[in-house]
């Protein structure tokens, strides 16, 4: 297990650490992305997208629980479970052929279906604290994977 701490000032700088994880990004990894609403979930992912070389834009998939985006080098699959009734949402799309795929899965609100999440995830915390200005965010990373 291992675990690392950032803190952004801005927009900007969430997208330049989650760019940095993008660009590490090795394949058939999934991170876990929570935070209140509004925190910069995907802010994070829009970074991790180019990060991994995708150019095109990124949006949250509330309403469609998920996005994939190809074309860059890996496959990104970002889930938003926000809006999941139930665990059979996420069993309706197949979420194993993304998950346990080549690709990179990110998923905002992973604690509304923790069951599906094995021991090999990333969790990646974003905490806003506006005593210390109105984009300032600590982003921490842990992992309990191999």
């Amino acid at each position: 297990m291992f675990f690392m701490k950032f803190e952004s000032f801005s927009a900007e700088e969430t997208m330049k650490i989650a760019h940095d994880f993008g660009k590490n990004a090795k394949g058939g990894e999934i991170f876990c992305l929570s935070g209140d609403l509004g925190a910069g979930k995907t802010v994070f992912a829009q970074g991790f997208a180019k990060g991994i070389g995708y150019e095109g834009r990124v949006t949250s998939p509330t309403f469609t629980i998920m996005n994939q985006y190809e074309g860059g080098r890996l496959p990104m699959y970002h889930f938003d479970l926000y809006r999941l009734e139930g665990e059979a949402d996420l069993e309706s799309i197949g979420y194993e052929e993304y998950f346990f795929s080549g690709g990179v899965s990110l998923v905002e609100w992973p604690e509304r279906a923790e069951v599906f999440f094995s021991q090999n995830v990333s969790y990646i915390k974003i905490i806003s604290d506006a005593s210390r200005g109105d984009n300032f965010r600590v982003i921490i990373l842990e992992n309990s994977g191999d």
